[in-house]
């Protein structure tokens, strides 16, 4: 199919445990159908996240570009939330110089609705990306869920309460009792957490009693029902009696709710042996998810040596107090929001809060540094690791900058480049550009720091901040007599100065890292002057002299298994034929090249690679692969904010002009649009020519979005000869209707003819 029978989105599967709320859905659907935005607000614990997503899995069908969930629990820094939200809508800020500006521009012609989860700790830039949305998008609707309201033009604000309590001495049948939305909960819990667990007439009136005093809060009654596998239930209310009896002096008076959830947190954590207690309060110095691995080096110790970090996060994870998370890789943990915060009070009043923070900072430079190497041979599972740890990483680099530790700051940063370069380009260079501006930091991560600033600065195109950069690293690296980093920065700032015009630093660059280079026994040294020589030779127009460095660069690359380069020396060696007009030679290098980009998820690369083979299918008679092509590029690259390859925008030009010749403007257009719709990995396998590719066969034509589904039909049959009236007997509709469709595809196709009809209907895939 041409695009994804699922409907996009990126909504978790239902939430479990996802109780009654038909009050509450019922209300919130009904402000949807007028409001824009609508607030879900309540204390933490009540349950709202999975009230927005509930709403958001029933109504994404009603939405054209389905339903999607930004999640801020775990972002700690307001400059993050346009960065999440580029994330969480599978876009990237990889080639925007303005992620925020990136965002809007997609949104502006999008359908969908938003869901903005956990504004709370953010709440001004929430309020302010919100707003910025409802204003360049209306076709998109927000749901967002907070403590208290955004406070914008335009809001709706639902509150929600807790759930529906039973009646106090409840004389009510068992089988409606059940059906109660607080008692729902604690039952399905509870037997979940004991497998036996169900609500007799021996047991009512102590769970009617429980989720009364426990304030119908789901997450208090989820933390109780799951200390029925080794408690009763009268058990359980006695001992929290006693507890909220201790706050209230023995008034049956009810707590704030807030109280109430936190009592109730405090009596669950009191049960805990001191393993469990200690493990907990240390693992809210994850700001994001984390693994096992994460456990045992940077929260272990004392009474939890790191063999029993196991047994003792499945003890916390059966008990409700840590989530376990599904995942592609390695099993992941997080902590709920409201358990983070609690745990973090823990951690300050067992004096632990400075130790365990540097401890996680050691954990996550050392690693990352070690790994910096190690990373080019095994990208594919680095960049896999990173993903998952990103919002730790950030944490890390935000506590670098607030204590003034610039110098692990800038290393972190520096062992992130793959990321930064493959992810998040500007984002690296925000973080950058704090370190660097705080004046702070030892010589050498500093020149580091320049140095990637500028390699940043050159990815983004923008050689005016890459000069001074490379030029700063350049010096400091000479001063010290550090030739590799020299050598690169010589390097990078030829190429800077290349795609700023000035040809005569460009080769004096060059020839200073050659001399540099020709000392030196190191193969990154050697690949950076190379990829200065080819690009070199691209602005001089010298195909030969781009050709033999790309041909050296890709051998040695494969030589040491570096992935990332290897996928650039394989485009610029197939652009310097496709410019040549070496067909033959050019495909098999872009093939492979997009089998990398895509294997590692470089978008930008990916783009370049899509527009590079549409061209390649311009130039050999293949005007509608050609359309498809070039629709799918211009669709990835608006979603990371890049632009036309600069040596490859002549091609595309001439590749557009080329199928719009071949096959009519309209031909061409609707070609172009079916392109753009293609999911970036059916757009790949069309590339690549493997089997299931989309708009392989024109039985594909509908999903592309060509024609509909009956008109795909009666196209087939007038290419298979058949009148209007034959047609219509065939498919049992009117020989007008017949008529009508005809007219719709001839409009569609750009065809003049029904044998036009016909010959595009048996065209090859190409």
């Amino acid at each position: 199919m041409a695009r994804p029978t699922r409907r996009p989105g990126n909504l978790p599967a239902e939430a479990t445990s996802f109780i009654g709320r038909r009050r509450e859905l019922a209300e919130l659907r009904k402000k949807l159908t007028t409001a824009r935005l609508v607030s879900l607000v309540g204390p933490g614990g009540v349950g709202k996240t999975r009230l927005a997503i509930r709403m958001a899995t029933s109504l994404r069908r009603s939405f054209r570009d389905g339903a999607w969930l930004v999640e801020l629990a775990e972002v700690r820094d307001s400059a993050l939330v346009g960065n999440a939200t580029l994330a969480a809508l599978d876009l990237r800020d990889q080639a925007a110089t303005e992620p925020r500006a990136l965002l809007l521009s997609y949104l502006q012609d999008k359908e969908l609705l938003l869901v903005v989860d956990n504004c709370e700790h953010l709440l001004e830039a929430a309020a302010l990306l919100v707003t910025d949305v409802l204003k360049a998008a209306p076709g998109v609707r927000v749901i967002a869920t907070s403590r208290e309201p955004l406070s914008i033009p335009g809001e709706h604000v639902l509150p929600i309460p807790p759930l529906e309590l039973p009646r106090a001495q409840s004389d009510e049948p068992l089988e409606q009792l059940r059906q109660n939305e607080s008692v729902e909960l604690f039952t399905e819990r509870a037997s979940a957490a004991s497998g036996r667990f169900e609500l007799t007439a021996a047991n009512q009136g102590a769970v009617l009693d429980l989720c009364r005093r426990l304030d119908g809060l789901p997450l208090a009654i989820e933390l109780a029902a799951v200390r029925t596998r080794v408690l009763s239930v009268e058990q359980i209310l006695d001992r929290l009696a006693d507890r909220f009896g201790l706050l209230t002096g023995g008034s049956r008076a009810a707590l704030p709710r807030h109280q109430t959830l936190r009592t109730t947190i405090e009596w669950s954590h009191d049960l805990l042996g001191p393993g469990e207690r200690t493990l907990l309060r240390r693992l809210c110095v994850f700001a994001g998810r984390f693994t096992l691995e994460d456990v045992e080096l940077v929260c272990t110790s004392g009474e939890v040596p790191a063999a029993r970090a196991l047994d003792v996060l499945s003890s916390l994870v059966d008990k409700s107090l840590v989530m376990k998370e599904d995942t592609r890789g390695p099993a992941c943990y997080r902590l709920h929001e409201t358990m983070r915060e609690f745990a973090g009070l823990k951690l300050q009043e067992a004096g632990e809060e400075e130790v365990v923070e540097l401890r996680c900072v050691d954990y996550y430079v050392s690693r990352c540094r070690r790994s910096e190497e190690a990373a080019q041979d095994r990208l594919v599972e680095w960049l896999e690791w990173m993903d998952l740890e990103i919002d730790n990483l950030r944490g890390v680099l935000r506590r670098c900058l607030v204590h003034a530790d610039i110098s692990r700051g800038m290393d972190l940063a520096a062992s992130m480049r793959g990321y930064w370069a493959t992810r998040a380009t500007t984002e690296g260079l925000r973080w950058l550009d704090e370190l660097l501006a705080t004046g702070l930091g030892d010589p050498e991560p500093r020149a580091r720091a320049q140095h990637l600033r500028g390699l940043l600065a050159v990815l983004l195109v923008d050689p005016t901040a890459a000069r001074p950069a490379l030029e700063r690293a350049a010096a400091a690296d000479r001063a010290a007599g550090r030739l590799r980093p020299l050598a690169a920065s010589l390097s990078m700032g030829s190429i800077a100065a290349n795609m700023a015009g000035d040809r005569a630093s460009a080769r004096r660059l060059i020839d200073e890292a050659q001399a540099v280079t020709a000392g030196l026994d190191d193969v990154q040294a050697t690949l950076a002057l190379l990829q200065a020589r080819s690009l070199d030779g691209f602005f001089a127009g010298d195909l030969e002299a781009a050709a033999a460095a790309s041909s050296e660069g890709m051998r040695l690359s494969r030589e040491i298994g570096d992935l990332y380069t290897l996928k650039v020396w394989l485009l610029n060696l197939g652009t310097a034929a496709l410019i040549a007009g070496d067909l033959a030679a050019s495909k098999p290098l872009f093939a492979e090249a997009l089998r990398i980009a895509h294997q590692i998820d470089d978008r930008v690369q990916q783009a370049y690679l899509l527009d590079a083979l549409g061209c390649h299918a311009a130039r050999s008679g293949q005007a509608r692969l050609a359309a498809q092509l070039l629709g799918a590029a211009g669709t990835i690259r608006s979603g990371v904010g890049a632009r036309v390859m600069p040596f490859l925008a002549p091609l595309v030009g001439q590749a557009e002009a080329s199928a719009i010749a071949a096959h009519g403007a309209a031909r061409f257009e609707a070609e172009f649009r079916a392109g753009s719709r293609l999911s970036r990995d059916a757009a790949v396998r069309l590339a690549l020519g493997e089997p299931g590719h989309a708009a392989a066969a024109p039985s594909d034509t509908a999903g592309a979005g060509l024609l509909a589904k009956r008109e795909a039909e009666v196209a087939r049959l007038v290419a298979d000869g058949l009148s209007n009236k034959e047609i219509g007997a065939r498919l049992f509709i009117s020989e007008h209707t017949v008529d009508s469709h005809v007219r719709s595809i001839l409009n569609k196709l750009g065809c003049n003819s029904r044998a036009q009809v016909a010959a595009w209907m048996a065209s090859p895939s190409e």
